[in-house]
């Protein structure tokens, strides 16, 4: 996991919101575009940022490509957020 990819992609309340809206399941670039005022290439772009930090996953769908979270990232960010802010972290005096 690139760190410094994520957290660029996390930095952004857009792409949280895509990544909020893709926990039920997967979507598609227009279904998500529902939720935004911007335009598709806009979403397209928010979209690309969010897969290469890796936390998007894409399948064609006939003639649609659909988006999904890509799991095992988000719980290496769990552990990266858990390990951030532990009050007791090795090498550390408490």
């Amino acid at each position: 996991m690139k760190t410094e990819s994520l957290f660029r992609a996390l930095a952004d309340p857009s792409r949280r919101k895509i990544l909020k809206l893709l926990q039920p399941g997967p979507l598609s670039a227009g279904e998500l575009s529902e939720h935004f005022p911007f335009s598709l290439a806009s979403l397209s772009h928010h979209l690309s940022i969010l897969k290469s930090a890796d936390l998007v996953h894409t399948e064609r769908r006939g003639q649609y490509i659909h988006y999904s979270l890509n799991t095992s990232v988000t719980e290496e960010i769990y552990r990266l957020m858990a390990d951030l802010f532990s009050k007791h972290r090795s090498g550390e005096s408490k």
